[in-house]
């Protein structure tokens, strides 16, 4: 197995797992560079819409496939917004952009006191469309949602999480080190680790 379709067309995230699977000397190719349009995300988990996007991947290509589904789950809205995390402003009148994404959570956040949250990060992986042992991997990173943006850096939710163990943002973090201790950085290390143990 030399070839792998992920399932997204983020070019972001390509370079991400591309990089984090290297060493398996496995080639992600994205699913639009092979013509295959996006599959639906009618779940309401993590794990059961990356599983139908990589099944749908699979069934398209004729290639093994990866996918994953993150997003931000926020412990006062009982871990909203979710696999929504990337149409979060829409729920209030905005635009779909991070822009808005961060203020709307910021001006629904005004009043609360209990700013925990988790950025998550689902990575399925299939041999085959109707593979009956998915490999699932699932990497989180606990923090706390931030008064006001902070950094440059990451895109999404980035500049309002709040990372502890750095005492910084996910914004203010070099490149190299937020990839490492990202949720999707610790899902495609446990990923790598079940490639190797049960594929290889």
């Amino acid at each position: 197995m030399k070839k792998m379709v992920l399932a997204s067309n983020n070019a972001g995230k390509l370079a991400e797992l591309q990089a984090m699977l290297a060493p398996l000397g496995l080639t992600l190719v994205r699913q639009a560079d092979l013509g295959i349009g996006e599959a639906p995300e009618p779940h309401v988990t993590f794990v059961e819409n990356a599983l139908s996007k990589a099944r749908h991947a699979a069934a398209a290509s004729g290639l093994p496939a990866l996918a994953d589904d993150a997003g931000l789950c926020v412990h006062a809205f009982g871990g909203q917004p979710g696999v929504d995390t990337a149409y979060y402003a829409t729920r209030f009148g905005y635009e779909k952009s991070d822009a808005n994404n961060v203020r709307a959570l910021l001006e629904q956040m005004q009043a609360v006191e209990d700013r925990r949250a988790a950025m998550v990060s689902t990575l399925v992986a299939v041999r085959s469309p109707d593979d009956p042992e998915p490999l699932i991997a699932t990497g989180r990173v606990s923090g706390e949602i931030t008064r006001a943006p902070k950094g440059e850096g990451g895109f999404g939710f980035d500049p309002v999480m709040f990372i502890p163990e750095f005492g910084k943002t996910f914004a203010e973090l070099p490149a190299d080190v937020k990839n490492t201790h990202s949720h999707r950085g610790r899902a495609a290390q446990a990923m790598l680790a079940l490639m190797r143990e049960r594929w290889l």
